[in-house]
């Protein structure tokens, strides 16, 4: 979970970079791909909407689930643009963390005057 956490601390930076730039009131998209940016500029292996299928009992079902970026094959970051974040949202994460296999992600709400006030992190248990 060392390697995960560091990773965080990365893209957090990253978003409170974006967040001063670009400031509150875009859509998510903007958002998305401004991070993208910051975090290739570091140096990080990001893909940006990977499709994440979903395997029920013995079938693969390509729902067209896409997590909005995957840093190192191991953090998945959501990115939203939002009035405030909900449970729903929360248990979005959680979803792609089980699916996914990776036990990190950042729930990150852009809508707001301090990005660190819409960062959640989630840990798969």
């Amino acid at each position: 979970m060392e390697i995960e956490n560091e990773l965080a601390t990365f893209v957090i930076g990253a978003a409170i970079i974006v967040h001063r730039t670009l400031g509150p009131g875009l859509l998510e998209s903007a958002y998305k791909e401004c991070l993208f940016y910051e975090l290739i500029k570091k140096g990080l292996y990001v893909e940006k909407e990977k499709p994440l299928p979903l395997i029920y009992e013995e079938i693969k079902l390509d729902c067209g689930y896409r997590l909005d970026l995957l840093v190192e094959n191991k953090l998945i970051v959501e990115i939203k643009a939002v009035e405030a974040l909900n449970e729903i949202h929360l248990a979005q994460v959680l979803t792609y963390l089980k699916v996914s296999g990776c036990r990190l992600g950042l729930l990150m709400n852009f809508n707001v005057l301090k990005v660190k006030d819409g960062i959640r992190r989630i840990i798969k248990t």
